[in-house]
């Protein structure tokens, strides 16, 4: 007889459980239910999307008031410090001062080099105002000195590069030194106009602009050090200071001068030789700072 066949026992699956020879399991199907429960029947359109914290801030009416007002507050803020800037900062008159063109440049520039060619020197008015520098080179700009102050700070860290003495804050004293001495000047010569008691229409911004044009000899003077050396910085720079004596000397003597002209000053009277001693003192301190600023700048 044959023997009893060995009986395997086959483990039922009941429902809700594994196969026990699966490796892993199948979560498809209860995806998708979970995302067949997240729909209808029959709705084919997908859940929607929640709001952002953004959305729901904007859609808020206090938060709308609050942007409505702080607007506004910009608003009149921005309209309060365009009326009152002129009191602080004069940006008309700023304006003025850089009106200028490349014409304009390049004959005030020649103008600062030989002045000796130069015959008018009146600036000219058009209603009581004075014209635009554009219009005429014996105006003062603010353009060129600015212009000049930067170059002059960028030759004189080019100066000390090539000496290999070059440092941040080295160049930051060359720059401060440079102002320090212009702000000394301008108070230096209003305190004289004051003390004089000399009624002109030169004004703060001017004595910036024509002390200001100094740099432009400066930065010859300096250029030509570092190509010819020595012999090079003084020719140029020497040059330069007697055209620019010769400049202020012309210049101001129709600012500081005028109003003792139109009164028919003796030239001998005494207020009037102050003013002429203090003419010939500004047009006398520009060599000297020229130099001052830029002789330890050429070895």
């Amino acid at each position: 007889m044959p023997g009893p066949a060995s009986k395997r026992r086959i483990p039922v699956s009941q429902p809700g459980m594994a196969d026990p020879h699966q490796l892993f399991d199948d979560t498809s199907s209860a995806q998708s239910r979970g995302y067949g429960a997240q729909r209808a029947p029959g709705d084919l359109s997908y859940p929607a999307a929640s709001a952002t914290p953004q959305a729901a801030f904007l859609a808020d009416p206090v938060s709308n008031m609050a942007m409505a007002y702080g607007s506004s507050l910009a608003a009149q803020g921005k309209e309060l410090v365009d009326k009152n800037i002129d009191r602080f900062i004069p940006v008309t008159k700023l304006k003025y001062y850089f009106a200028v063109d490349t014409m304009y440049v390049g004959r005030k520039l020649g103008l600062l080099f030989f002045p000796y060619l130069h015959q008018d020197w009146e600036v000219q008015y058009q209603q009581d105002t004075p014209v635009a520098p554009r219009f005429d080179v014996n105006a003062p700009d603010l353009y060129i000195p600015a212009m000049a102050f930067i170059t002059y700070v960028l030759v004189a860290g080019l100066a000390l590069g090539t000496q290999d003495r070059f440092s941040p804050d080295l160049l930051g004293l060359q720059a401060s030194s440079a102002l320090a001495w212009l702000t000394l000047e301008v108070l230096a010569i209003l305190l004289s106009l004051y003390l004089v008691t000399v009624n002109t229409d030169l004004t703060t911004i001017d004595l910036v602009a024509f002390l200001g044009y100094k740099y432009v000899g400066m930065i010859g003077g300096v250029l030509m050090g570092l190509l010819f050396g020595k012999i090079g910085y003084y020719l140029v720079l020497g040059w330069c200071c007697v055209s620019i004596f010769v400049f202020m000397i012309r210049t101001l003597r129709l600012k500081i001068l005028a109003e003792a002209a139109a009164e028919g000053v003796p030239v001998r009277e005494a207020r009037n030789q102050l003013r002429m001693y203090l003419t010939m003192a500004v047009a006398a301190a520009q060599p000297l700072l020229m130099y001052w600023l830029t002789f330890h700048l050429v070895r």
